[in-house]
């Protein structure tokens, strides 16, 4: 009993190791920083290959930064002199991740960013060709072309949309760049992670480790023959599981056997990979690609690209211009047809449009009968603009619900190969809310509820005003981004959405959103915020304060006013969101609770506190994840 206390206490404290910030951020850029140090091992006929550079335009920010940095110490420790190629490719994979990962266009055009990759390795190559005497055979110069643009897909794939297939091709590419890292004589980090995939992967990927270790050429066995049986052999039943890591040993000496040729030095890697492969988690079993799952995958795709050309066709149909000779004629008409100076007046040729902007610039001799006139087609004009320009809205508005229904079912289409795997929940949320309000309808909406995929929401809707009214329209709101939330729609489409429908609507202002996205696997929280007044992050060593007043929705469709922020919540911190008619700063200053104060006391102390304008309704909402491990004790 002792033993295992001390074991649940030390996995415990590991699991708040790990769950620190720094900690999982310092882990996350030597992740970058090794992987990108890893593939400028990469080698074909004895020449670096720029896998590397593919690896690092996969990203965008600091991770390709992390990547082009590994990359960069890479080449040189691994190829010496000749990695000063390498060193190139690396700082303009970088430079161009930076310059041109975040754009919109690099994101709807998936293909823009490995082609220009594969443009860089061209030029890169063709400037050390000239000028510095570099002897690369032409061959392997196109070869690298072609193998930059690959990799650089098949990576930004992989980090957009996984499956079984891109997986199974990033193995063969990352055990193409291991085979060339020694560790010593008899310990090959290539050659150990293809024994593990024999034991503990798929076939595919397995066959692929081996074809990477064949193209390397680190050793003159056929290690795609020996990887295919090895993965035969281990499926033999065998009594015990730790039985089945021998199984790339015995598959390597019947394949020497076989082909005469003998190398005894590559068996202590594939045994000590055996012995791993059978400490990796079971796989999961592969989703059908045809059936129902593909039928369907296909048919939201299909649907997803018409209503996207949908879209296109509204965004391009431009409403009719606004005729303003039309307007003049009209002037000329009702002005000087009655006119008695009609036959000798000059002025009639020279109405032109500016003077709808300023009737009183005419020299008309009888400009009594004529400015009337020019101020009535002045208003006309300026209603005639505000139809179009409302006109503007709807098409906009209209648009926008396209572009947001061509994400979700494309998001829908993406996650139906996947809808089998679950995902581990590490932390469960401790939430509270309290409201005053100043009659018996309050005006404030708090709504916490589930979403997918291991999210959890928080929203406070509040409805300008107080009274019925203001609490119809917070409910209204609030009860459409629930539905939309719950169905899947991302946060930012769901906000748009309701903007858009109250600017058709034309109830601008009518409420006001602050929503809170949980993560329950990562810790993490994003704040999506419209109108909503500032929010508050409680920790033990103060408060800090989390956005800033902006206009409601509903105003217009092209602005968005919008913020977003993200935070963690994973070391305890305590997230406070407030409707307007709460003083938060001075209540937070007054009060002396800790984070670690229950919820619902916290709430009750702030609204307590905060509460200073009676006419207004007042909601605090406290919120809080723990770790799910912990929640026993």
């Amino acid at each position: 009993m002792m033993v295992q206390t001390y074991l649940r206490r030390g996995q415990r404290n590991l699991q708040r190791f790990l769950l620190e910030p720094r900690i999982r951020l310092a882990g996350t850029v030597l992740g970058y920083f090794g992987s990108g140090f890893l593939f400028s091992a990469a080698s074909l006929g004895h020449f670096p290959q720029p896998l590397a550079l593919g690896w690092i335009a996969a990203f965008t920010g600091w991770r390709a930064v992390a990547a082009a940095l590994g990359a960069m110490a890479g080449y040189p420790t691994f190829w010496g002199g000749a990695g000063q190629q390498g060193i190139v490719w690396s700082a303009a994979g970088g430079l161009l991740a930076l310059l041109l990962g975040r754009r919109e266009e690099s994101r709807d055009q998936p293909l823009m960013l490995p082609a220009i990759a594969a443009l860089l390795m061209a030029v890169t190559g063709l400037t050390f060709s000239v000028f510095l005497g570099d002897q690369t055979p032409v061959a392997m110069f196109f070869l690298r072309i072609a193998l930059t643009f690959f990799s650089a897909a098949l990576f930004s794939q992989a980090t957009r949309c996984r499956d079984a297939i891109t997986d199974w091709l990033c193995i063969g590419l990352g055990v193409l760049a291991l085979a060339q890292v020694r560790l010593g004589p008899y310990l090959d980090l290539g050659i150990a992670a293809a024994g593990a995939l024999s034991v503990g992967g798929a076939f595919p990927a397995a066959a692929l480790a081996g074809l990477g270790l064949d193209l390397a050429q680190i050793t003159r066995l056929p290690m795609t023959a020996v990887q295919c049986l090895a993965y035969f052999i281990r499926l033999i039943p065998f009594d015990k599981k730790w039985q089945r890591c021998a199984a790339p040993g015995v598959a390597c000496c019947l394949v020497m056997a076989a082909g005469g040729q003998w190398d005894w030095t590559i068996l202590p890697s594939l045994v000590l990979g055996g012995a791993i492969g059978t400490l990796l988690p079971p796989r999961p079993p592969l989703l059908r690609r045809r059936g129902e799952s593909g039928t369907a995958q296909v048919r939201l795709e299909l649907g997803a690209e018409v209503l996207a050309t949908q879209q296109q066709l509204i965004l391009e149909l431009e409403p009719p211009p606004i005729d303003v000779e039309a307007l003049l004629d009209n002037v000329r008409h009702r002005a000087c047809d009655s006119c008695s100076a009609r036959k000798s007046c000059l002025e009639q040729a020279k109405l032109s449009p500016a003077l709808l902007d300023n009737p009183l610039d005419t020299d008309c001799r009888k400009a009594g009968r004529l400015i009337p006139e020019l101020r009535r087609a002045q208003d006309q004009l300026r209603y005639l603009k505000a139809e179009r320009a409302r006109l503007g809205e709807y098409r906009g508005a209209l648009a926008q619900q396209y572009r947001f229904l061509v994400d979700y079912l494309r998001q829908l289409a993406d996650q139906l190969p996947r809808r089998g795997e679950g995902i581990r929940v590490e932390f469960r949320v401790e939430v509270s809310a309290r409201s005053r309000g100043k009659e018996r309808a309050n005006g404030d909406t708090c709504l916490a509820f589930p979403g997918p995929e291991c999210r959890y929401f928080v929203l406070l809707c509040d409805g300008m005003g107080t009274g019925l009214g203001a609490a119809q329209d917070s409910r209204e709101a609030s009860g459409l981004v629930r539905r939309m939330l719950t169905a899947g729609f991302p946060p930012d489409h769901t906000l748009s959405s309701v903007n858009s429908l109250l600017v058709l609507r034309g109830t601008g202002g009518a409420a006001t959103f602050d929503l809170a996205e949980l993560r329950l696997d990562t810790g993490t929280a994003a704040i999506y915020k419209w109108g909503a007044a500032p929010s508050w992050v409680l920790t033990r060593s103060g408060i800090q304060k989390i956005g800033t007043a902006s206009p409601p929705p509903g105003f217009s469709v092209q602005e968005n006013r919008m913020t977003v922020e993200k935070l963690s919540l994973r070391r305890g911190e305590v997230l406070i969101l407030l409707s307007d008619g709460v003083d938060g700063e001075d209540a937070l200053r007054q009060i002396s609770l800790t984070p670690d104060a229950p919820p619902g006391e916290l709430a009750a102390k702030i609204l307590e506190r905060g509460c200073r304008n009676p006419e207004d309704d007042a909601t605090a909402a406290v919120i809080r994840l723990r770790p799910a491990s912990l929640s026993a004790s």
